[in-house]
């Protein structure tokens, strides 16, 4: 507990917590978006109680009622899919929770960006889908309704994702009913597009490196170009020609933009009839890369 791992680990889960707790005070909540998870759930309640209970006359706060649902929810999965959540994920639902109420007790329930409501849809997005994907990073998960996912996957197998994609539909549904206004949960569907999108984006890093696939009869000059002038390595691969049948060498590469710039450019003097084939690479790695294990050690 006590190694460096595990105090980036630790570390990730409070500054995730935290970022996670500003996208919904100041973006989410008080706009009455309801992005799905159990603090979409909390938001409602949060909303449907004010000047209902004396101890809670502006409703009961956001982060109380997700720790609230979150702890049955953790003792199910516990007990349905076994230990596997955790003292990282407890940590992360109950900092979350605290965070959001601390947070809401200075800010209230003001948007920080006033009267444009899909500009906090989508920003809170970006900062939810950034703290989630920090404590993605520490292999801890943010609980609720992905607890859900995984019993209904379980009982059912229907895969994770279209399940959580259920829960949350729900949850949006929800939304819907209490607030009856058409604007919220089409809102909401934006955040949860938004926060999803940057999930990956946190996980994966920003890449802008080029997976190449190259077909020419100049491969080998082509080849002595990557080798030599990029400092690149690649692949030849066997191939053969759909129309004719004739054999075919299809040259694998990675490169960065830059270096795309360079081999386009000796491409078209050298073999104006080459064929490529060019994808964006989310995440490289391997030697002339981020290694393996670089990743997984962090």
């Amino acid at each position: 507990m006590f190694t460096k791992k595990s105090f980036v680990s630790y570390s990730l889960i409070v500054v995730g917590a935290f970022i996670m707790a500003t996208g919904y005070v100041y973006f989410i909540s008080p706009n009455k978006i309801v992005p799905g998870g159990v603090f979409g759930i909390s938001i409602v309640v949060h909303y449907l109680t004010k000047g209902i209970f004396a101890f809670a006359p502006d409703g009961i706060p956001v982060g109380f009622t997700g720790l609230i649902l979150n702890i049955p929810l953790t003792i199910i999965g516990i007990k349905v899919l076994g230990p596997r959540f955790g003292f990282r994920t407890i940590l992360g639902l109950i900092l979350t929770s605290v965070f959001i109420d601390f947070l809401t007790y200075f800010q209230g329930d003001v948007p920080l960006v006033a009267d444009d409501i899909l500009l906090s849809a989508i920003f809170g997005g970006v900062i939810i889908g950034l703290g989630l994907g920090l404590i993605f990073k520490a292999r801890a998960t943010s609980g609720g309704s992905d607890i859900i996912a995984m019993i209904i996957q379980k009982y059912t197998k229907i895969p994770v994702g279209q399940a959580l994609m259920y829960v949350d539909s729900f949850i949006v549904l929800l939304g819907l009913i209490a607030f009856r206004d058409w604007k919220i949960p089409l809102y909401s569907l934006v955040t949860i597009f938004v926060t999803a999108k940057f999930i990956d984006t946190v996980l994966a890093g920003f890449s802008y490196d080029k997976t190449l696939f190259i077909i020419s009869e100049k491969h080998k000059e082509i080849r002595d170009f990557i080798v030599n002038e990029l400092n690149r390595g690649g692949t030849f691969i066997k191939g053969q020609g759909i129309y004719k049948g004739n054999e075919r060498t299809i040259l694998y590469t990675v490169v960065n933009r830059k270096e795309l710039a360079q081999l386009e450019d000796f491409i078209s003097r050298t073999d104006p009839d080459a064929f490529m084939s060019i994808i964006d690479a989310n995440e490289i790695l391997g030697e002339g890369f981020k290694s393996i294990r670089e990743k997984t050690s962090n």
